[in-house]
């Protein structure tokens, strides 16, 4: 089956809504996924994520706009939009008191397979998942990063052209989501389209060639990684003052300097001021303008970085808050706990 449409787009939205009472979940999404790719979306709990995904996955009908998947329309065409997606949600799927072979035999056969075909296919990804130690254990046994590359494999039994993967790594040590990222990138490498839903900052860094940021239900910024970077500044000066107590004075002549936003960081005596775009200044002109200009006024610096600003810093500047905080829009409707009415 072809993953490509005319448009080499596997979604594409316009105006998306979804309602819930008063509470406007998604208000008017329009995303354009190209094939093959990562495509992350990012935003803190309750910005509209979860929503976005099970609309175009079926499992909720929208309000308002449209969307379409592989060309098909997500509400007239859902049976079309079926055969070619696959879901991992926020928690695990599987059956806790099944074992890991057990899990995906079940599945393999409900989905089509024959009983020798649904065990080879579940061998298969037991291994590429590194599992096959763990197959004849209880779900209920495995550790968090576990359950999450199990869940995966479950997804791609038959393999999707479009596979949501909708915060996959939420709760997960490190070791564990760098084991999850390495199955997104072998996904893809076998040409499936993933959406990826994330609150995680270094996660769409790593994994997404295009990004949408999405907060109180809207797509407020979208690009690649180096786009959406390059739209908040030039990059950013990170400095450590010799007194803490200079502080407030050094982040009021920094503002001046660079007419730009500065941000104090736990640490003391550490501060990051953004370098702007409205001048034609080069990142290190601008630098030595602000460092020249807090020695004018008896500031000490000890030391200081240039650096490109991170995502963290983009999200930060396009909303107001960073990625861990809950916005609570709307009615406090937290959108991980939708479902259809």
């Amino acid at each position: 089956m072809s993953t490509q449409t005319t448009s080499g787009l596997a979604i594409e939205t316009a105006g998306l809504v979804k309602t819930f009472g008063e509470t406007r979940a998604v208000d008017g999404v329009d995303l354009a996924v190209p094939a093959g790719t990562v495509y992350g979306v990012l935003g803190p709990n309750g910005a509209g994520k979860t929503t976005t995904v099970k609309m175009l996955a079926t499992l909720l009908k929208p309000d308002g706009g449209t969307a379409h998947v592989f060309g098909h329309d997500v509400v007239r065409e859902a049976d079309d939009v079926r055969s070619r997606v696959s879901l991992t949600g926020q928690y695990a799927s599987v059956d806790e008191d099944l074992t890991g072979t057990e899990n995906l035999v079940l599945l393999a056969r409900l989905l089509g397979h024959g009983k020798q075909a649904a065990r080879r296919r579940s061998e298969q990804l037991l291994e590429a998942f590194g599992l096959t130690e763990a197959a004849g254990k209880q779900i209920k046994h495995y550790s968090g990063g576990m359950r999450r590359r199990i869940d995966i494999a479950a997804s791609i039994l038959n393999t999707p052209d479009l596979l949501f993967l909708d915060e996959p790594t939420t709760g997960l040590d490190p070791r564990s989501r760098n084991q999850v990222w390495d199955i997104v990138r072998a996904v893809v490498a076998q040409g499936t389209t993933v959406l990826l839903t994330t609150q995680y900052l270094d996660e769409a860094d790593q994994l997404a060639s295009r990004i949408a940021v999405i907060d109180h239900g809207r797509v407020i910024a979208e690009g690649t990684k180096g786009e959406l970077k390059a739209s908040v500044g030039a990059g950013s000066v990170h400095l450590r003052l010799r007194d803490a107590g200079q502080r407030p004075e050094a982040e009021r002549v920094l503002r001046l300097a660079l007419d730009s936003d500065v941000q104090l960081e736990p640490d003391p005596v550490a501060l990051t001021a953004r370098l702007g775009t409205a001048t034609s200044d080069s990142a290190a002109e601008q630098a030595a303008r602000a460092l020249a200009e807090l020695a004018r006024t008896g500031i000490t610096v000890d030391n200081f970085s240039l650096g490109q600003p991170s995502l963290d810093e983009v999200f930060l500047a396009l909303t107001g808050h960073d990625t861990g905080q809950d916005t609570g829009h709307g009615s406090g409707h937290d959108d991980k706990d939708e479902v259809a009415a």
